[in-house]
């Protein structure tokens, strides 16, 4: 194991439930194919939604994509181009909510898929602290190893930026 100088993020968070390998080549600030279809769908996605109200935050290692007030609550809000991927999102927001909370701000969450019409409200619960918690301390582990977990094929393969990485 090496020692390295790597912070969990929500980017961490959200790969951590899709691909552990994705983790690792992530951590290690190995770019995936900027020029990969559906990470140019997602980009022109949040460039397009919500752009009178989007309101960006970057704390701790996380960017969330906006941040509102509703009925006196904050509301902080991750918009994807798919529901395909809701566990990890689900899993990213909480992870934010986390984050935030630690710094005396408690908020409630949103998932918004603009194309799918589609809004998933999000909460986090005692449970999700300690799933958090675990899970930040398998990605740190997970990201100190020198080499990256072996190739596994998986339903997201077809469609990773990084799959040139596992099967070039």
């Amino acid at each position: 194991m090496i020692s390295l100088e790597i912070k969990v993020n929500g980017t961490l968070v959200w790969y951590y439930t899709v691909c552990k390998r994705e983790v690792w080549l992530m951590s290690r600030n190995l770019t995936p194919d900027q020029d990969d279809e559906n990470i140019l769908k997602g980009k022109i996605s949040q460039e397009e939604h919500y752009v009178r109200n989007k309101k960006e935050i970057a704390i701790d290692g996380i960017k969330v994509d906006m941040i509102a007030s509703k009925n006196g609550k904050i509301v902080v809000s991750e918009i994807k181009k798919s529901s395909k991927y809701l566990e990890a999102a689900t899993l990213q927001l909480k992870y934010y909510l986390y984050v935030l909370r630690g710094h005396g701000v408690y908020a409630i969450g949103e998932i918004r898929v603009p194309d799918e019409r589609r809004v998933t409200n999000v909460s986090l619960e005692e449970q999700d602290i300690e799933e958090i918690r675990r899970i930040e301390s398998e990605i740190a582990n997970l990201i100190s190893k020198i080499t990256p977990p072996e190739a596994k094929k998986i339903r997201f393969c077809g469609k990773c930026a990084y799959s040139e990485f596992c099967w070039a």
